[in-house]
């Protein structure tokens, strides 16, 4: 089981067993170098500790504890834990400021204790039966185990957990593509003790969203943004090992720069990557201006497309079908990276706090063009779909097509028709009998929201964060073996930002308004103006200058033979796809995914 997760630790590995209980980690060594080799236990070794992650409060901590007795054998993050856990038990990770999957044997009580950081940046999957329980970073680890079963959720007869992948891109958590295998939920612990007790808990929820507030200035809350910002960047500069940063150009990323620039001694380390192919999709020359201004030491990497060569190696270390294809420029640029460094920050995060999303301007605009009849926007979405969509990332057929389509139903249907994959249509048509109890973006809207579109905001960080963005982060950078940090998502951060009036994050068409006006000054305008971009690959253009290799995959006998798809249906989205009448990238790479995981985990 450790074995397979030697990628995300290649520096060392260590193992404990006490009776019926054991546990193993491998280790990234970036704190606390010479020491710091887990297991880490408290004084008399009744408590022992493995985690993933760091915490970046470990000092301040350790000075409570050691004022309170304790005796510290290394230099590390690590071993707070255990002694914090002898002061306040399963209340210990309210405690901790950090992003960690951890595990905790408590051999005087019988009690193991898992837990996960408050946006869950860190992964943490369980197996348990009548005898046995299970648990790992990664399922791969898992499914080493002679006793967890290898059954694919996707079975012919229950056609839920496929539409939920076909529609998120993704399988919602808890549940995963594995029968029986569960993922530990952010934010929350969970003790197993070995009497057969169990208990899960909450321990941190986001707070609600604040609604709009006509009379609310922005210089109010711009000082203690930047206050609480410089701080967060600042706690994830502590690392022993070479430290840098990924720049596409954007606010987000360009910002965290700056700041790190602030407090570092030297020009910090800064990349990017570009994809040939498409010129819409490369940030490059953006990176290499940002990278001027801050006077960073900046990498420059582009390479050609290589899509399907990467598709095994994406499934193998995502462990599920995953459909984002942003998970090949994440993993490229994070293997690049660590060439030179062990740790990157990254932006990450930026786009849910500061309300972002493109689709989040199209929600409030939806609302307000409601009294426009429906036959009319029906209308206009016949007329655009007569025309052909390119594959370029601003192609305007494509986004006004979507809007469109999507405009007539409600809110929350019509955000979930924009973020999806699959759409309601196209969905049934490929799957049937899929049913209506499958999860939809409605099982994350919080009902006591007063504001529609802060809802969808709070809904997109209930799901696509933790589920899609934070997994795709997590893997692809420990694929390479790179720590990524993301200041952005320091919870006490988070809970400042929630407080600040709806209105000033999404002003009209301007998002992350008051994200912006804090950057004043930190960043030129240039910067802070440039249009949203996202973080993508020219996969659409990839796809379509050669299909041989897809059509291979996706019309084989063995696809065809599982019965899970309408292969009529699979086949029409290749051919409109090939002759460019409609960019079907997105829904072919997420049937590409599901395929090659049927092939590795499930086949093999």
């Amino acid at each position: 089981m450790n074995e397979r997760l030697r990628h995300r630790g290649p520096d060392g590995d260590g193992y404990m067993v006490d009776g019926s209980a054991g546990m193993a980690m491998r280790r990234l060594k970036i704190i606390d170098i010479a020491g710091s080799d887990q297991p880490l236990s408290n004084e008399d070794g009744s408590v022992q500790v493995i985690f993933n992650g760091e915490i970046y409060n470990y000092r301040e901590l350790r000075r409570g504890l050691k004022a309170r007795g304790h005796r510290f054998k290394t230099a590390g993050d690590g071993e707070t834990i255990a002694h914090l856990y002898e002061e306040y038990g399963g209340g210990a990770v309210e405690r901790l400021r950090g992003m960690f999957a951890l595990a905790l044997w408590d051999a005087r009580r019988g009690r193991l204790l898992l837990a996960r950081d408050r946006f869950g940046q860190k992964p943490l999957y369980y197996f348990q039966d009548s005898k046995t329980f299970v648990f790992a970073s990664e399922i791969k680890a898992i499914l080493a185990h002679p006793d967890a079963p290898v059954v694919s959720a996707f079975a012919s007869t229950d056609r839920r957990a496929l539409a939920e992948y076909l529609s998120f891109g993704y399988v919602p958590a808890p549940e995963t593509a594995f029968r029986g295998i569960r993922m530990l939920e952010a934010a929350t612990t969970l003790a197993v003790d070995l009497d057969g007790g169990r208990e899960e808990r909450r321990y941190w929820a986001m707070a609600a969203l604040a609604p709009s507030d006509a009379a609310a200035k922005a210089e109010t809350f711009v000082g203690g943004l930047r206050e609480r910002l410089e701080e967060a960047v600042k706690l994830r500069l502590v690392s022993d090992v070479p430290l840098g940063a990924f720049l596409s150009g954007g606010l987000d990323s360009s910002l965290v720069v700056a700041l790190m620039q602030k407090h570092s001694n030297t020009a910090v380390k800064t990349f990017s990557i570009g994809f040939e192919g498409d010129d819409s999709f490369d940030e490059t020359p953006y990176a290499e201006q940002a990278a001027r201004c801050l006077g960073t030491e900046h990498t420059s990497f582009r390479v050609k497309p290589e899509a399907m060569s990467l598709l095994g190696e994406l499934v193998w270390h995502h462990d599920q079908p995953f459909a984002d294809s942003s998970a090949i420029p994440t993993y490229l640029v994070s293997k690049l990276t660590r060439e030179q460094v062990t740790v990157a920050l990254t932006g990450d995060g930026g786009d849910e706090l500061f309300v972002g999303y493109e689709r989040f301007y199209a929600a409030a605009l939806m609302r307000r063009l409601g009294v426009v009849p429906a036959p009319i926007l029906r209308g206009a979405a016949g007329l655009l779909g007569r025309l052909p969509e390119g594959t370029g990332y601003y192609d305007w057929v494509k986004r006004a097509r979507r809007f469109t389509r999507a405009a007539g139903k409600g809110l929350a249907a019509a955000y979930f028709d924009w973020a999806r994959i699959f759409d309601d249509e196209l969905l049934a048509a490929i799957c049937p009998g899929a049913g209506d109890n499958r999860k939809d973006i409605n099982s994350y809207i919080n009902a006591g929201q007063t504001h529609l579109v802060a809802g969808l905001v709070e809904a997109n960080m209930r799901s696509y964060l933790p589920d899609d963005l934070l997994v795709k982060a997590d893997r692809c950078s420990m694929m390479a073996s790179l720590e990524a940090r993301a200041p952005f998502l320091d919870h006490e951060l988070a809970e400042y930002v929630a407080g600040i009036p709806f209105n000033l994050k999404l002003r009209g068409s301007r998002t992350k308004h008051i994200l912006k006006e804090a950057a004043r000054g930190a960043l030129p305008d240039e910067i802070i103006e440039r249009k949203k971009h996202g973080f993508g690959v020219p996969l659409g253009a990839w796809l379509r200058r050669d299909m041989d290799l897809a059509r291979d995959l996706l019309l084989s006998r063995r696809a065809r033979e599982r019965g899970l798809l309408e292969m009529a249906v699979v086949e029409r989205l290749m051919n409109e796809h090939a002759a460019g009448r409609r960019d079907h990238s997105r829904q072919l790479w997420a049937l590409l995914t599901l395929e090659a995981w049927q092939r590795q985990f499930v086949d093999g």
